[in-house]
């Protein structure tokens, strides 16, 4: 029996003001600092102490894994960084307002930009300062590697051979592995876990910073699953992401 730990980070300030992200670079907000340590405690209350951890390279990622490694005295264990963990690239759309944009160009395309499963955003030029290309972290990979734009089915032919390849050996090595990442990087991993088909992934909503956690068989294909801490209060936190995704906010 393998524990896998997945954990959306902490509210960024993009998502208070209401922007899209991507693989924008922005910090975590007050209530995401908060909600990383939350998450630490939680951990360790339950007793469930990962061994390894994964993370995306973007910082509000990183610094919500900082916050629970340091709050629940896991702050020694190996961590490792992929840009294959990082958020769907939103395109043309990052930095945008999402009410703006969704007044803009209508709900019903706004909508399919963003909870359709195989429909990208417009996509970025190359010169665009927001193009991967031109972003030190990313300027090794091959320009048909680098994402101009992403939607889900993009996100999950990237991740998922990170997930065979790093997360899967680490889970059959040690254990307890927690995964650090975000709301459509750990969409696309519930997907493959749960079994979720194309079209019915739309309807998925992850809270921020509440630990998501899988006890697996050996086949580490899915298995019982369940959110740690006050149930009422995820159940409101889970609406009100399902409710931004609805209304464009």
């Amino acid at each position: 029996m393998s524990t896998l730990v997945l954990l959306r980070h902490g509210q960024s300030v993009w998502n208070l003001e209401n922007v899209f992200t991507g693989w924008t670079d922005v910090e975590l907000s007050e209530k995401g600092v908060r909600e990383g340590l939350s998450a630490g405690r939680t951990l360790a209350e339950e007793d469930i102490l990962p061994d390894v951890a994964f993370t995306s390279v973007l910082r509000r990622a990183i610094d919500t894994l900082d916050l629970t490694l340091r709050e629940s005295g896991r702050h020694w264990i190996p961590v490792r960084k992929s840009w294959r963990l990082n958020e769907r690239h939103y395109g043309a759309l990052q930095g945008l307002n999402k009410a703006e944009t969704l007044k803009l160009h209508g709900e019903e395309q706004v909508q399919a930009w963003r909870r359709s499963y195989s429909i990208p955003p417009p996509a970025l030029e190359r010169g665009d300062s927001r193009h991967p290309l031109n972003d030190e972290r990313y300027a090794w990979m091959p320009p048909e590697l680098a994402p101009a734009t992403e939607c889900l089915a993009d996100v999950v032919a990237r991740m998922m051979p990170y997930w065979y390849d790093a997360v899967v050996p680490a889970l059959r090595e040690v254990g307890t592995v927690l995964v650090v990442a975000h709301g459509n990087s750990l969409r696309a991993l519930v997907k493959h876990l749960d079994g979720i088909s194309d079209e019915d992934i739309s309807g998925l909503n992850i809270p921020t910073g509440v630990p998501l956690v899988y006890e697996l068989d050996d086949s580490l294909a899915g298995g019982r699953s369940r959110y740690l801490g006050d149930q009422e209060a995820i159940t409101a936190a889970t609406a009100a992401v399902e409710a931004q995704a609805r209304q464009g906010s």
